[in-house]
């Protein structure tokens, strides 16, 4: 089995950035990016195990029905956060305690985008 590394998105942090904005661009995208296959897996397990017929929706419906489920499904959503969570150091974990809300938000947001960006690889 290969070992998976976290790409470095050196680009998405200046001088300006916050903490917590600084901590999304190099520890929650990167974890995301490295996680993505993993994600849209899940995602199309979700999909066929509640009997969603994704591939029969227009663009915006299937964009619309990611976005819901990621807003109301809070046991999937949960698992999503655990994908990432997991891969955090010890350091970024106290970090990530201090501000969970507001990362919660912000990881629930990328994987949102990245699952609405890569519809055609969520259709089964």
């Amino acid at each position: 089995m290969n070992k998976k590394e976290r790409p470095i998105l050196s680009e998405l942090v200046n001088a300006g950035t916050s903490d917590i904005e600084k901590f999304q661009n190099e520890a929650i995208r990167p974890i995301i990016k490295m996680q993505h296959n993993l994600l849209i897996i899940l995602f199309q397990n979700y999909l066929k195990h509640r009997k969603i017929n994704f591939n029969n929706l227009k663009k915006e419906k299937q964009k619309e029905r990611i976005n819901i489920i990621l807003t109301k499904d809070t046991n999937f959503k949960n698992i999503l956060l655990g994908i990432v969570i997991g891969h955090f150091s010890k350091n970024e974990l106290m970090f990530y305690t201090k501000n969970t809300s507001e990362l919660k938000r912000r990881i629930i947001q990328i994987v949102n985008q990245r699952s609405q960006d890569s519809l055609l690889d969520l259709s089964l």
